[in-house]
């Protein structure tokens, strides 16, 4: 008879795959200058590489951003998106929107932006047919893919996100027709929080997964745990929260 887990990795290789899961940190003010040596940041290029995408169209490409010059035309982009979106917060959430650190992408040694070209293997591509965003998908896989090869290389990844896109498109002549999926910021770091910053500043907090879970059918939930799986999931968050102990 089969074996279900004979594919499973052994126990060490799991526990260290979840534990790069759990410790990934979006990483904006604890950057070192130390450089990132060629074969590290090769390592994390292939990783974002060998991503899944839709069709195997690998749509991505990634743009370098090394240049000091470069940097600060990219950080003038930020400050110009970040000023705009404080306006847009309520009074109390304004507040502390100013007092939050929200990239690094002049302290970072490394810029990187992953784009998708949405052309790259023409118009009728497998699996994307008729939902048109998967190539945009598979790109946002390629970040997390680099994101978690980085975390166990001990490197920060902080993702900015606050940039007017044409902006950020003319800061790094990106052309008009690619789209800008993640800009960035890679290095090694003082330290990692133990939790994200966000949730520590008190922003939002962590949400409970057992509300996130529905069966079968949508809003279909399990509020009396009835489910073996909703008393796991319950269980494994209140000891993430509570002892910090996190599945391997």
């Amino acid at each position: 008879m089969e074996n279900p887990s004979e594919h499973a990795f052994a126990p060490a290789e799991r526990a260290a795959v979840y534990r790069t899961i759990f410790n990934r940190r979006d990483v904006r003010g604890q950057f070192l200058p130390t450089p990132v040596p060629d074969e590290v940041l090769g390592r994390l290029l292939m990783a974002a590489h060998h991503a899944p995408s839709v069709g195997f169209m690998q749509p991505w490409n990634f743009l370098l951003v090394r240049s000091p010059e470069v940097k600060q035309r990219v950080r003038q982009a930020f400050a110009k998106a970040h000023a705009e979106a404080a306006l847009m917060f309520p009074e109390g959430k304004r507040e502390i929107y100013s007092q939050l650190k929200l990239e690094g992408i002049v302290e970072s040694p490394v810029g990187l932006c992953i784009t998708c070209d949405r052309e790259r293997t023409g118009p009728v591509v497998v699996g994307r047919t008729h939902i048109r965003t998967m190539d945009l998908y598979s790109s946002v896989c390629a970040v997390q893919n680099l994101w978690l090869a980085a975390r166990a290389e001990g490197l920060g990844v902080g993702w900015v996100s606050i940039f007017n896109q044409a902006e950020l498109q003319q800061a790094l002549d990106i052309p008009p027709q690619i789209v800008p999926i993640a800009y960035l910021c890679i290095g090694y770091v003082s330290h990692f929080h133990d939790k994200p910053e966000l949730e520590k500043a008190g922003w939002l907090p962590r949400l409970p997964i057992t509300d996130l879970l529905y069966y079968d059918q949508w809003g279909q939930g399990d509020p009396e745990q009835q489910e073996t799986l909703t008393a796991t999931l319950a269980a494994m968050q209140d000891g993430i929260q509570q002892r910090g102990a996190f599945p391997e």
